[in-house]
C-alpha cells in the first residue's frame, strides 16, 4: 500500500476543485463564453500543487490519487437517513 502524502491529497484536492469549477462554468450558457478567463485561477492552483507534490508530468500517479478520494466512504447528513448516492 502506497501512503499518500499531504502535498499529493491537496493536488488531487485541487484536481477535483478544477473539474467541478470547469463544469459549473461550462454548464451556464452566460458564463461558458468567459471559461478561459474563469478557470484561470483554478488551473494556476492546480499546477502549483502538482509542482508542489511532484506530481508534474505522472498523471498516473494524480489519476490514482483522485480516484482514492472518490471512492472514500462518505458520512450521510442525516445519521438515520440513507447515505448519499454516490457519483
Amino acid at each position: 500500500m502506497t501512503t499518500t502524502t499531504a502535498p499529493e491529497r491537496a493536488a488531487a484536492q485541487a484536481y477535483l476543485r478544477l473539474l467541478q469549477s470547469t463544469r459549473a462554468v461550462l454548464d451556464d450558457p452566460r458564463l461558458a463564453p468567459r471559461a478561459a478567463e474563469l478557470l484561470v485561477r483554478p488551473m494556476a492552483e492546480v499546477d502549483e500543487a502538482l509542482r508542489a507534490a511532484g506530481l508534474e508530468g505522472n498523471e498516473d500517479r494524480l489519476l490514482r490519487l483522485v480516484s482514492s478520494l472518490r471512492t472514500l466512504p462518505t458520512v450521510p447528513a442525516d445519521p438515520d437517513g440513507p447515505p448519499p448516492p454516490r457519483d
